[in-house]
């Protein structure tokens, strides 16, 4: 499906210059002078590359669609993670640079949505949120405002996130898994 340059979004997957990319930011610019475009930071989903590209209104790219499947994280070993399609039971051993940052928070039997092109998996979507539990948190400096205070905290799983004041150690909070930010106590 063909789109213009300027109605590119964040996420969408799109096929340029012979590749697969994934529109990671855009700024959409209208200069004094001239036309208006779309600035496009985009990521290769096979090798990994970045690249900056200026689009312009009259410029199309085509939108790639993308097969979606049902996969349940089984295992870690080293930088490779082995998941199984849900359907058909079988594994399948990827490379934990595929989810970059997201990778820390995968957890033993956490279901994921695996993205494939032509059959071959090219990105792994976790969930927006999860529950992690908080193993170290500074303690809190007096005098501060509650309001805008926060403190660094350290996750099970080796990341730090900034939290409130109240929160400490031994606390299971709610985490967002790409922004790597505090969301609410868990339940």
């Amino acid at each position: 499906m063909k789109i213009s340059g300027v109605d590119i979004r964040p996420g969408n997957i799109i096929e340029y210059e012979g590749g697969i990319w994934k529109a990671v930011k855009i700024q959409h610019t209208q200069p004094g002078k001239g036309g208006a475009y779309m600035q496009v930071e985009m990521k290769n989903l096979i090798d990994g590359r970045k690249n900056n590209v200026r689009f312009r209104s009259a410029e199309t790219v085509e939108r790639v669609r993308l097969d979606t499947t049902d996969f349940q994280f089984l295992f870690r070993d080293g930088d490779a993670l082995t998941f199984m399609d849900k359907n058909t039971y079988d594994q399948i051993t990827l490379d934990a640079g595929i989810l970059g940052d997201a990778a820390a928070f995968l957890q033993d039997g956490m279901d994921v949505v695996m993205e494939l092109y032509d059959e071959r998996p090219i990105s792994v979507q976790l969930p927006d949120t999860i529950e992690a539990l908080i193993v170290e948190a500074d303690a809190v400096v007096k005098g501060q405002t509650a309001s805008s205070s926060y403190k660094p905290a350290m996750l099970e799983n080796g990341v730090r996130v900034m939290v409130p004041p109240h929160i400490g150690a031994g606390t299971r909070i709610v985490v967002d898994v790409y922004e790597q930010t505090y969301v609410k106590r868990a339940d």
